[in-house]
């Protein structure tokens, strides 16, 4: 088992290594040039801009700008900025254009709002989806199964912003079901207020998000119902719920793994329309705005961060893999 943990972690550093020169070599090689966001709005001349590359070393050979970089991440580094010299602590992922900040404490500081709504939305999304595909498994063929399923496929007909913000506007802004949505720290605002400005955005995007879980637990599960341990159970007298529950349960939780796992992290990596509708500035959102505002260096964390998650959460699944089934260990 420690062998094969060593391998999945190996095998996501080196995946993080080639994603980070990669994304190092998009955005500061790119078709936008680093030094433009230090020009003044009247622009910049040749020699104005040679120079501001000459303090941001950015007429370094690129493996040597790379390699400061990773330095940062991991020892720190220090920033020139003009005729200041900045200390960036581990880890380093440089300084904002536009807010002149370091960018790992500022993102920091974001990363709460978005790991709240992901969290709350996966309690929701997983507890209604496998319910309602394990409901439906069960009752396969019956008018219930049908019109579960069948309302599983409408709502995820439906692009998801439309439903975050059908839900906004009618049952927060018109109806007044839901108190007024937004981020409120629960260490300075308590959980009570916490959990209200976030409860509507739980709602909408588990709900929305359930519908793929219901769909893919209603066919695992009905794969599982019908293996020869399952039968050779019910055979033995077993109950049909103790046998869907105990049994058949387990085997079809496995595929449902895999894309929890994956959804996890697009929801750390920054739910955008969920933040932009329901005002919670957490990272989807600051990415948007960095992206319009031009300011490289929190585009490129945020894009480092969403590959992070990604090779973390697979790293997880496939520890839960070799947990529920010992097999793939080999």
């Amino acid at each position: 088992m420690f062998g094969y943990i060593v391998r999945r972690v190996i095998a996501g550093l080196l995946v993080l290594l080639v994603i980070s020169f990669g994304v190092y070599l998009f955005f500061y090689y790119g078709p936008t040039d680093p030094a433009m966001a230090y020009c003044p709005k009247a622009g910049c001349s040749g020699e104005d801009l040679a120079r501001i590359r000459d303090n941001l070393g950015l007429d370094e050979p690129v493996l040597q700008q790379y390699g400061e970089y990773l330095k940062g991440i991991f020892v720190g580094r220090d920033i020139t900025n003009g005729a200041n010299v900045i200390h960036c602590g581990a880890p380093c992922l440089g300084r904002s254009f536009k807010y002149s900040v370091m960018v790992t404490p500022y993102l920091w500081d974001l990363f709460p709002a978005t790991l709240s709504i992901a969290l709350g939305s996966a309690v929701v999304f997983l507890t209604i989806g496998v319910t309602i595909g394990v409901i439906s498994a069960r009752k396969r063929g019956t008018a219930l199964d049908r019109g579960l399923v069948g309302t599983a496929m409408l709502v995820t007909a439906m692009p998801y912003y439309l439903v975050a913000l059908l839900a906004f506007l009618y049952l927060f802004s018109s109806w007044g079901l839901f108190p007024e949505p937004g981020y409120y720290p629960i260490t300075e605002d308590g959980p009570v207020a916490w959990f209200k400005g976030l409860l509507l955005p739980w709602l909408a995007l588990g709900l929305f998000t359930s519908t793929a879980y219901a769909r893919y637990s209603r066919g695992s599960m009905i794969e599982a119902l019908g293996e020869d341990y399952v039968r050779t159970a019910r055979a033995k007298g077993l109950r049909d719920r103790t046998v869907a529950l105990k049994h058949g349960l387990r085997a079809a939780v496995v595929p449902v793994v895999t894309i929890f796992g994956l959804d996890f992290a697009a929801i750390l990596a920054g739910t955008i329309f969920t933040e932009k509708i329901f005002q919670v500035h957490g990272l989807g959102l600051q990415a948007l705005e960095s992206i319009r505002n031009q300011d490289l260096p929190i585009v490129s964390a945020t894009v480092l961060f969403a590959a992070a998650c990604v090779v973390l959460m697979n790293i997880l699944v496939d520890l839960a893999y070799a947990v529920l089934d010992p097999r793939v260990r080999l």
